[in-house]
């Protein structure tokens, strides 16, 4: 779909809050903006809205094309299409269209963001039947090259008849000149997005998973660092990343430093340069205020592989790790700030257990049950219950966490209820608490994310289970099918 009256005129406003006096000459725009018509259909008069692509190299110069059926020189552009989501989408397109440039050649600017620089307002010829003259509102969007030189060659389409860099000076457009020149563009890329590296300084990474299914959000289902975009009343991208780390996880996190600055794909396609920062914090995820994603969580460098994040996300959290290695006891170290402060000292004779949650996950008295690959280190070859250890988090956020990894399920920790436990010993192995909660409800469709623990996923009728199975799992299942609670295995009596 086209972009709405209501984003346009959103777009128009935010223009108008830095150029106030061209209020009277975008006055028929906002007009138009209140009517039912679509401003972008090329049949709306007595105006409608079309886009410009104003491409900068490092040397200052602006490209321009020369169109075949005018013989004007001018900055890339064209009309709105159904499928362009936004005006911006809209000046991307024209510009790959026209000189084979893909919007990954370029890069927003600092002092634009993804707002126009300009909104032209120039006259054309009418259709004949409108009976009125017709005008074209041209919102023209700057971008850097993402690249130091320009394309040796720039490829043409049927409209064209060729492209060349011009220096400002030689820009047609008195108005497009003058603006360029009080931004003070440059033409040289810089970040524009800003990230939070956060660890505890015990080789522990915090990590955030973003929303599944919104192909509009940038990394949509991977896990990624906490961050966004710069704003305007951001006075430094130090700023954007305070401020996302309060408006995304109610976080602050003293001492942030830069730490590296590393490229995405943006929603619109055009390349990102995304300054990173990092920084030491200790607390509890679980108990921050989340207000986008799904969860934040402690994760250790060993389990990046088998997770979903961008390529260049991992990289940058591996390079990271191999820099600042954890102490041989960091595993085993003390859990401050996870819930205030656990000393590492317990009372004499206190023998620490190893707690594991479990997902009874059960359709229509069937179970879900994962069976291990032959050379797992556990229970190679048998079937169980999804399943993990819990690190410093709680059980349920342990379990939800697991849950997402190894299947893709994604599961509120509101909707676990626990149904049974096992208190067991597994000489010549420690004690272990083994809790079992069912899920109410869930989404998704369970998959084999970490192929190198579980070769498939498959339901079992609660009553009627597969061999060879682990013992406890039975158990349990067992357990819960008559009503029981709690089950004791191992303990000599």
């Amino acid at each position: 779909m086209p972009p709405s009256s209501s984003s346009i005129r959103r777009t128009v406003q935010a223009y108008l809050g830095r150029h106030p006096d061209e209020r009277d000459a975008l006055a028929e725009l906002l007009a138009a903006l209140d009517r039912p018509a679509d401003v972008t259909a090329r049949t709306a008069l007595p105006g409608h809205v079309t886009c410009s692509a104003v491409v900068i190299d490092r040397r200052r110069r602006v490209l321009h094309i020369r169109h075949r059926a005018t013989g004007l020189v001018l900055t890339s552009g064209g009309h709105i299409e159904p499928g362009d989501r936004t005006p911006l989408a809209a000046a991307l397109r024209q510009i790959s269209e026209e000189t084979g440039l893909p919007p990954g050649a370029l890069c927003l600017t600092r002092q634009m963001l993804d707002s126009p620089i300009h909104i032209d307002v120039h006259a054309i010829a009418a259709d004949p039947a409108g009976g009125e003259p017709a005008h074209h509102h041209d919102f023209r969007y700057v971008f850097y090259l993402a690249h130091v030189e320009p394309p040796a060659t720039i490829s043409q389409d049927e409209e064209v008849s060729g492209a060349r860099w011009i220096s400002l000076s030689e820009v047609t457009s008195p108005a497009l000149r003058a603006k360029v020149r009080h931004a003070r563009l440059d033409g040289l890329a810089e970040p524009v997005n800003a990230s939070a590296l956060l660890h505890d300084g015990q080789g522990r990474y915090l990590l955030h998973l973003r929303d599944a299914n919104k192909p509009w959000i940038w990394e949509p289902g991977c896990w990624s660092l906490l961050g966004g975009g710069r704003e305007p009343r951001d006075p430094t991208l130090l700023d954007t990343v305070r401020r996302e780390l309060r408006e995304e996880a109610g976080l602050t996190v003293a001492g942030l430093e830069p730490y590296a600055v590393e490229y995405a794909t943006g929603t619109d396609g055009t390349r990102v340069p995304i300054q990173v920062f990092t920084g030491r914090w200790r607390g509890d995820p679980h108990r921050l205020p989340l207000t986008e994603g799904v969860m934040l969580a402690w994760v250790r460098p060993e389990k990046f592989p088998y997770m979903t994040m961008l390529p260049s996300t991992r990289t940058l959290l591996e390079r990271h790790a191999a820099e600042h290695p954890a102490s041989a006891d960091a595993a085993s170290a003390t859990t401050a700030g996870a819930a205030g402060s656990v000393s590492a000292k317990v009372p004499s004779g206190t023998v620490l257990h190893v707690v594991g949650v479990h997902l009874f996950l059960e359709r229509d008295g069937r179970v879900l049950l994962g069976l291990r690959h032959p050379d797992s280190a556990y229970a190679g070859g048998s079937w169980h219950v999804l399943a993990g250890h819990c690190e410093a988090e709680a059980a349920t956020a342990c379990l939800v966490r697991e849950a997402y990894e190894e299947a893709g399920l994604v599961i509120d920790p509101a909707d676990l209820e626990l149904l049974h436990t096992v208190h067991m010993v597994d000489r010549p192995g420690r004690p272990r608490v083994q809790l079992f909660f069912r899920a109410r409800r869930w989404e998704g469709t369970p998959e084999l994310r970490e192929p190198d623990k579980c070769v498939a996923w498959q339901w079992w009728s609660a009553t009627d289970l597969p061999e060879p199975i682990v013992p406890y799992t039975r158990t349990a299942i067992e357990g819960i099918q008559a009503g029981r609670n709690h089950t004791e295995l191992g303990w000599d009596r």
